[in-house]
């Protein structure tokens, strides 16, 4: 059995279907997704802003399907895998395949491959296929006429309930009130609500403290965002 290819991201574990997060940007895209097998037709395009979630939902469906997954610059090395070994296949952010020959060109094979042996092909984008420059018309084509579904920016009780989730993977300790505190404060993308818990982690160890609201607004001010030190009790 050939080795699984797999994102070089940091992910808070598990990432299956059941630790994903949905709210009213992303569930309908979460729907269609994990409707797999049953698809309408052999591909999918998620697409949506940087920092939307679609990374998750991509790993997410990796889990329960067994996908081979990489990168848009992995196009060469997927289909190189799946062609020994079908199986299905999760390409993250086709936006980094336009203009490239060569990976226009493997992404095309891939595509034809997935739906010859029956199996299927997720893909990301920041932008539907009809936006994104395809030199290739073949492949322009094909993705153009794939079905496609949006992701939305995460809501408020999205990230509130994101951060609440994060926090209790890492087993630290927080105050109740410091979820909803963050929420109006800070950047609402996966990849803004990441860094920050990440950043609160390494200072709760640092300190040897919990994160209290007054200790979240100093990180917050430090970091520029805004924070408001006054609020809370230390």
């Amino acid at each position: 059995m050939s080795s699984q290819l797999s994102l070089d991201i940091r992910l808070p574990p598990p990432s299956g279907p059941g630790r994903f997060l949905v709210g009213a940007g992303n569930e309908t895209a979460f729907r269609q997704v994990m409707a797999w097998p049953d698809w309408a037709a052999p591909a999918l395009v998620v697409h949506g802003p940087a920092g939307c979630g679609k990374t998750h939902l991509a790993l997410a469906w990796q889990v329960q399907s067994g996908a081979q997954m990489g990168g848009g610059a992995d196009v060469a090395a997927l289909l190189e895998a799946v062609a020994v070994e079908p199986a299905a296949v999760a390409v993250d952010g086709i936006d980094a395949v336009a203009g490239d020959a060569e990976r226009e060109q493997a992404l095309l094979h891939l595509f034809n491959l997935t739906a010859q042996t029956g199996r299927h092909l997720l893909m990301t984008a920041r932008e539907p296929p009809a936006r994104i420059a395809w030199t290739l018309p073949d492949l322009g084509s094909r993705l153009r006429a794939a079905p496609q579904v949006a992701v939305g920016p995460p809501d408020d009780g999205l990230i509130q309930r994101l951060l609440t989730k994060l926090f209790e993977d890492r087993q630290l300790a927080v105050a109740p009130d410091v979820p909803a505190y963050l929420v109006p404060r800070i950047e609402r993308s996966y990849a803004a609500v990441l860094a920050l818990v990440e950043r609160f982690d390494r200072e709760s160890l640092r300190q040897h403290r919990g994160i209290t609201v007054k200790l979240a607004g100093q990180l917050l001010t430090e970091s520029g965002q805004g924070g408001d030190t006054d609020d809370g009790e230390d």
